[in-house]
C-alpha cells in the first residue's frame, strides 16, 4: 500500500532540482549507450522513427539519447526550469506531472523514465503508460546508481554523519535502486494490460576529479535543499577528502533498467 512516505509524495523534493537546472544538466551522469540500444531493439514499432515519450525528462538527459539514435521525442515535465534547458537541447516538452498530462489520443512505442519514476505513484503511472503505448509498446524505467569506491564512501558517510545527521545514509546504492526497481515492478503488476516486468543491469566505473564531483552533489535530492551557510562546510570537506585521496576517485555506476510491455 503507498504511504506518505513513498517518494511520489514528496511534491517538493521532486520539484527542488530545477533550482539549478544548468549544474544538473551539467553534473549529472548519462546512461549507458549499450542500454539505449538494447531498449530500442527490443521495442517493436511501424516503419519511420520510434515514438518516444519520456517521464520526468527533466533537462533532457534521458531523452537526448534516444533522439540522437533518430527517435522522435516528446518529454513530459513539470518544472518549467528544467524543460527550458531540454528545448535548448532540441527536445520538445510539455509541461505537467505524468498523472495530469494530457495525452489527447497520442499513442507511442516506447515510454521511458530516466532517475524520474519515483516521483511517480508506480501503479497510476504504469496505467497511464500502457494507456498510451501501442500493442506491444515498452515502458522503461532506469535509474543510475552510484557507489564511490570503498575507502571514500566510508569517509564521505563520515563527514554526512558528522554535518548532516539528519540526512538519509544509503550504505549500498544498488541495493536502494533495487529497492525502487521492486516498487516498479510491483506497479506494472499491479497496472494490468503489461507483460511481467524484467530487470536489466549495466554496470561501469568513471573517475571523478574533485571539482567534478563538487559540481555534482548539490544537485542530490536532499543535498538541493540546502542553504549555502550548510552546503559550504560540507563541500569544503568532501573536497579535502578527495584531495586527501590523491584528487580524484573512481565511482561504481549501476543502470537498472525495469522494463514490461503492453499486452498485444
Amino acid at each position: 500500500m503507498p504511504t506518505n512516505d513513498a517518494p511520489h509524495h514528496h511534491h517538493q523534493v521532486a520539484r527542488s532540482f530545477g533550482g539549478d537546472a544548468e549544474r544538473y544538466d551539467r553534473a549529472r551522469p548519462g546512461y549507458p549507450d549499450e542500454m539505449v540500444r538494447e531498449i530500442i531493439a527490443a521495442t517493436p514499432h511501424r516503419d519511420g522513427p520510434l515514438d518516444v515519450l519520456d517521464v520526468g525528462c527533466g533537462t533532457g538527459l534521458s531523452a537526448r539519447p534516444f533522439a540522437d539514435a533518430g527517435a522522435r521525442v516528446l518529454g513530459v515535465d513539470p518544472d518549467p526550469r528544467m524543460a527550458a534547458v531540454a528545448r535548448r537541447h532540441g527536445i520538445e516538452v510539455e509541461e505537467a506531472t505524468f498523472e495530469a498530462w494530457p495525452a489527447r489520443g497520442r499513442v507511442f512505442d516506447l515510454v521511458v523514465a530516466g532517475q524520474t519514476w519515483h516521483w511517480v505513484d508506480p501503479a497510476a503511472g504504469a496505467r497511464r503508460a500502457a494507456e498510451v503505448l501501442r500493442p506491444g509498446g515498452r515502458l522503461a524505467v532506469f535509474w543510475n546508481a552510484m557507489q564511490p569506491e570503498p575507502a571514500v564512501a566510508s569517509t564521505f558517510g563520515e563527514i554526512n554523519a558528522r554535518l548532516l545527521p539528519q540526512a538519509p545514509t544509503v550504505a549500498d546504492a544498488v541495493a536502494a535502486y533495487r529497492t525502487m526497481g521492486a516498487t516498479a515492478a510491483d506497479g506494472m503488476r499491479a497496472a494490468g494490460g503489461l507483460t511481467e516486468p524484467e530487470q536489466w543491469r549495466y554496470d561501469r566505473t568513471r573517475r571523478y576529479t574533485r571539482d567534478e564531483w563538487l559540481d555534482q552533489v548539490p544537485t542530490q535530492g536532499f543535498f538541493t535543499r540546502l542553504p549555502a551557510e550548510r552546503l559550504g562546510p560540507l563541500l569544503d570537506e568532501i573536497g579535502a577528502a578527495i584531495d586527501r585521496a590523491g584528487g580524484a576517485f573512481t565511482m561504481h555506476v549501476t543502470t537498472l533498467v525495469i522494463t514490461a510491455t503492453r499486452a498485444r
